[in-house]
């Protein structure tokens, strides 16, 4: 119980830069975040765990007044997002290791049809528009439509890798334009850093994997057979 007590209390603790604190355990959670992150790019089933663990921290953090901190700003969309992470990872858990286990990669890259790619961008801003009020409702900190986008954007974009889809790189670049500047106004510092890097490495992670797209094409026979070489039934 003891060795419980000061686990927690070092959660609760903070971080001092200049007049500002970071909690513990948001700077925790995004390690892991970001370990996950790796993980993926990589093409690696234990992303999905990793990043859970940092998604359980996370829901922790944006939900401040709810866990006695100092941060006042509740931002629901981040918060609600680290429950849909959760859940999408376990279903992007199970898919990628069903793959590694019959025998493929975890997963192979794929384009998007451009159906899908249609698809995505209308979730994208139907979805924002539907759950802005929502939001607002529960005093989601303001501009809450950006609340909105993160959310709904993150859901995509984690659902896009469990299905391997490219594009989903891209999709994350689009809410973390959005997130970083909503982070910072919300005081969450370390996660808006965090965000800040996640732009630059979802573009690298994006030719990383429309190069293995391209390296994990089967391979086509051009080569004709030798009529000498009877085939045996």
């Amino acid at each position: 119980m003891d060795f419980l007590r000061w686990l927690i209390e070092a959660f609760n603790s903070q971080i001092a830069i200049g007049s500002s604190a970071l909690l513990v355990r948001e700077v925790v959670g995004n390690i892991f975040g970001l370990a996950s992150a790796v993980g993926g790019m990589r093409r690696k089933v234990w992303a999905w765990p990793v990043g859970i663990i940092g998604n359980l921290l996370l829901l922790t953090v944006f939900l401040g007044s709810l866990f006695d901190t100092d941060y006042a700003a509740n931002l629901w969309g981040q918060a609600g997002r680290q429950i849909m992470f959760i859940a999408v990872s376990v279903f992007g858990w199970y898919r990628w290791k069903q793959a590694r286990d019959g025998g493929g990669s975890a997963v192979t890259p794929k384009w998007a049809s451009n159906k899908v790619r249609l698809g995505l961008v209308s979730f994208l801003i139907l979805g924002t528009v539907a759950l802005t009020p929502l939001f607002r409702i529960l005093g989601s900190y303001e501009p809450v439509w950006a609340d909105a986008w993160t959310f709904v954007g993150s859901l995509l974009a984690t659902f896009g890798m469990a299905k391997g889809w490219v594009e989903f790189w891209l999709i994350w670049v689009a809410v973390d334009a959005v997130g970083v500047p909503l982070l910072f106004s919300a005081g969450y510092y370390a996660s808006a850093f965090m965000y800040l890097f996640y732009g630059a490495f979802t573009l690298i992670g994006f030719f990383v994997w429309a190069r293995a797209k391209k390296e994990d094409k089967p391979q086509i026979e051009t080569e004709m057979p030798d009529p000498t070489i009877q085939t045996q039934r």
